[in-house]
């Protein structure tokens, strides 16, 4: 995702997911009671929020106008998140803090929902280099900090891979120090019953974690997320900037079903053929094969507001789901209306809201990539 070239991150009719009240559902569902073990889980994103954490744009590390180019972005996603969460936003400084304040008071923003965090950052990706909130075995919400190194050593690093220990401090909140083993919050994904889904290209990548094992990174996860059953594609090291990010081309929609493309429309993206056919039979913990519900990308290349064309196209999957409102990478193309209806059909209870991403997929992500959601308390 950033600085560098992009790319972040069998069909059901989304009608027959949104019924899910079959027999056979209704049986799977029964026997799908948290099979997994571990210390810790993690929610799935569509459940209840406390709120959202977003890194505002500063111009420490890029300039100036890096920052102009991609704050509107920060500014409708916290106008439309705080509309049925908190936003916690954390600031570059004081200053950067108080002008970031007035800022969302002249945009008309209810404050009350909005708090602000201290803490220099070198870059915007808070699926990386943000906490991931976790719940302990009694229920205890705890900040989980994975080792962060710039995906691979590519970029400025060294004040993002200490967010975490500078939040968990401000927020009173107990920090599980993981930073052994680097881990970014775009590389993976959960189906909430113990599978992980992700790219060896972008978490046992030796730019990463050359002293583990793929047997090494899985006993982590299933100590750390409680996976159980390790769906892993190969990826493409070098590709881009974060060595393919899962969550840039697939999603999890539930414990039975996956949000992605079309094998068309992936090996566009540049997934190669092995991992498509990999990811299309992927299997749960029940050893039964997902569903799938396919997104288009984008139909055109992505243009720029000043007319340059990116050369390549959008990705609509890594959309973020928050409490009354799905967030959808939009690019001013025809294909935003068409992917903005198949996501509003999968989840009807909240709002889809399309946010024009261009200048933020330029310097290498979209929506989830700059999001990270806490849950709420439990006790």
């Amino acid at each position: 995702m950033k600085k560098l070239m992009v790319l972040c991150s069998g069909v059901v009719l989304i009608a027959g997911i949104l019924m899910g009240c079959t027999a056979s559902k209704a049986e799977e569902s029964q026997s799908m009671k948290k099979q997994y073990v571990g210390k810790y889980t993690m929610p799935d994103e569509k459940s209840k929020h406390e709120g959202t954490w977003l890194v505002w744009p500063h111009n420490f590390t890029y300039g100036k106008g890096y920052q102009e180019e991609i704050e509107s972005i920060w500014i409708e996603m916290t106008a439309a998140l705080s509309e049925g969460e908190n936003v916690h936003i954390v600031a570059y400084d004081e200053y950067e803090k108080n002008y970031i304040y007035d800022l969302l008071y002249d945009e008309g923003i209810n404050m009350d929902k909005i708090d602000f965090y201290i803490a220099p950052t070198d870059d915007v990706w808070s699926r990386d280099t943000a906490p991931i909130f976790v719940y302990d075995k009694d229920k205890n919400l705890k900040m989980m900090d994975w080792g962060f190194n710039g995906w691979g050593k590519k970029t400025p690093y060294k004040k993002d891979a200490l967010l975490s220990s500078k939040l968990s401090k401000q927020a009173g909140m107990e920090r599980i120090d993981l930073n052994e083993l680097v881990l970014e919050g775009g590389a993976f994904e959960l189906d909430g019953n113990g599978t992980f889904l992700s790219t060896r290209s972008a978490v046992t990548n030796k730019n990463r974690n050359p002293k583990f094992s793929e047997a090494d990174v899985e006993k982590y996860m299933k100590e750390y997320l409680g996976a159980t059953n390790f769906i892993w594609l190969d990826g493409v090291p070098g590709l881009e900037i974060t060595d393919f990010h899962i969550d840039g081309f697939a999603k999890f929609y539930d414990q039975s079903t996956i949000i992605t493309m079309n094998a068309t429309d992936l090996e566009e993206w540049g997934v190669p053929n092995k991992d498509i056919q990999t990811l299309l039979n992927a299997k749960n913990t029940l050893g039964k094969t997902y569903q799938y519900v396919n997104l288009p990308i984008s139909k055109h290349n992505v243009i720029l507001e000043n007319g340059k064309d990116l050369g390549y196209r959008g990705s609509y999957v890594n959309f973020y789901i928050g409490n009354t409102v799905v967030l959808v990478p939009n690019y001013h193309d025809p294909n935003d209306k068409v992917a903005n209806e198949i996501i509003q059909k999968l989840y009807p209870d909240r709002e889809v809201i399309g946010i024009d991403v261009r200048e933020l997929y330029k310097h290498g992500g979209m929506i989830h990539c700059v999001t990270q959601q806490q849950p709420v308390e439990m006790q």
